[in-house]
């Protein structure tokens, strides 16, 4: 008995001896993973800046050496990273990764990673093998039964968000943006509509997640429509968004004094997209220098430059240009501090970036509902994260009419 016992105890720790190396293998294995995607990602975006100069001729973005290492806790126990230090000397130039912004610590929590993997297309099955892989010994128990339980909380919790009373919600900025997903039950690829909102306190908050029939005028009319009728009544002062959705129809007839800014990432992808790649470079940077401008006059002698350089040769990209001129330089009327924020949808694009990346590579999710509890809960998720917008005590005098003419307030 006693020799049953010893050689049990050996196996024992034999299977935890093989069991801790099998750990260290896989956390240094996440970490070099890690350290590299994040080094990529600082490559890619020097490569992306390497035209920016100054009149010496010496790059404005460069490689500065390495941050302090930094401990980030995951289910297989804590990961030090060590993130290069990027110089941006461009005005208002910074380096956040997407990777790992500066504020995380800790692996994504189940609550996020739910709806990520599901999102994702695994099965419900799968989850407890995935999340447990991800997030160590806290996600035991998950079974798919549980899955099923939360899945369907947080549908209810998304109807109820939904039909949420709006009264005496004033919004000074929105952006807009629509997404689409695959859905594995059918043969739809539905639209999800979504608007962030910034309040007068500089706060942003999900304003709405609909599920739409693509971009349509009427899908977004129905959006609006249901938000003034649960109480938003003010129009906001500003809205950001691609040029090409039916949003900008819905709203010149549901809330027609709000001012439009188109976004300068999507319409940057578009213009690119009608040049030939080795020209690329070279419009990229006019095109930096339009929403890079101090001012508006500068920005529309970029704008000329352009049209100049390539009218002859590509007047598809001069017509994507042109025909957003009146709504492309509506940011130089407010606060230069705010100009970051509202420039582009980069709110929306960067808390759905993962999940837009995902469904292109797989079948999607299982019914429309399912997607949309799911994005929902992301977007509260990310919403947790996003930080107010600068200066945002200036929101006030955007609410009272105050003027501003190149980011700067006017003498009344």
């Amino acid at each position: 008995m006693e020799v049953y016992d010893s050689r049990k105890e050996q196996r024992r720790q034999e299977e935890d001896e093989n069991r801790n190396a099998l750990e260290q293998i896989l956390r240094q294995g996440a970490q070099k993973m890690l350290q590299k995607a994040i080094e990529w990602e600082v490559q890619e975006y020097l490569a992306g800046n390497e035209t920016q100069r100054d009149k010496a001729g010496h790059r404005l973005v460069v490689k500065n050496g390495w941050r302090e290492p930094r401990q980030l806790q995951t289910g297989l126990g804590d990961v030090e990273i060590c993130q290069p230090r990027v110089n941006d000397r461009r005005q208002r130039g910074r380096f956040i990764s997407n990777i790992l912004p500066p504020y995380v610590r800790r692996a994504p929590s189940i609550e996020a990673l739910i709806p990520a993997l599901y999102l994702a297309g695994v099965s419900t099955n799968n989850f407890s093998t995935a999340l447990e892989a991800i997030l160590g010994e806290k996600a035991k128990g998950l079974s798919a039964n549980s899955i099923v339980r939360l899945k369907n909380i947080w549908e209810e919790e998304y109807k109820e968000w939904a039909a949420r009373d709006l009264s005496g919600k004033e919004y000074v900025y929105w952006w807009v943006d629509g997404i689409y997903f695959n859905v594995r039950l059918t043969d739809e690829r539905p639209c999800l509509l979504v608007i962030i909102g910034a309040l007068a306190d500089g706060t942003k908050e999900l304003v709405a997640i609909w599920d739409g029939e693509r971009e349509s005028k009427m899908s977004w009319k129905e959006v609006l429509s249901d938000l003034k009728s649960r109480g938003i009544i003010k129009n906001p002062n500003l809205a950001t968004g691609d040029g090409s959705l039916g949003f900008w129809a819905a709203l010149e007839e549901e809330y027609p004094n709000t001012n439009q800014q188109r976004c300068w990432v999507h319409k940057t992808a578009n213009l690119l997209d009608k040049l030939p790649k080795s020209i690329q470079p070279s419009a990229k940077e006019l095109i930096h220098q339009m929403y890079m401008a101090p001012k508006k006059e500068l920005a529309l002698k970029s704008y000329d430059e352009f049209l100049k350089c390539y009218q002859a040769k590509y007047p598809k990209a001069c017509e994507c240009l042109e025909k957003d001129k009146d709504v492309l330089f509506t940011f130089y009327d407010y606060p230069a501090e705010h100009w970051v924020h509202i420039r582009s949808t980069n709110v929306i694009e960067s808390a759905f970036a993962t999940v837009r990346h995902r469904t292109r590579q797989t079948k999607g999710c299982g019914s429309r509902a399912a997607t949309l509890s799911m994005v929902y809960k992301l977007g509260r998720e990310a919403e947790k994260h996003w930080i107010k917008i600068r200066a945002h005590k200036l929101m006030a005098k955007v609410i009272k009419g105050i003027r501003f003419k190149d980011g700067i307030e006017e003498a009344a």
